[in-house]
């Protein structure tokens, strides 16, 4: 997820790319997800292109 500013002064929280991962845990999910993203942007830093990270569950774990 990016804060970014719009033309009309207001922000808005953007989505910078939705990475599914399969983890025991929340912490671990949110360590593979930055991992997966670095890799898809070809990335060092998965920070240079996102503020933050969002974690959901499954709709349906597996």
């Amino acid at each position: 997820m990016k804060t970014v500013s719009g033309d009309n002064g207001h922000e808005a929280e953007i989505c910078q790319r939705f990475v599914e991962v399969d983890a025991p845990d929340k912490s671990s999910a949110a360590e593979l997800a930055k991992t997966k993203f670095c890799e898809t942007e070809h990335l060092k830093n998965w920070s240079i292109h996102a503020d933050r990270i969002c974690v959901l569950d499954a709709e349906f774990p597996s």
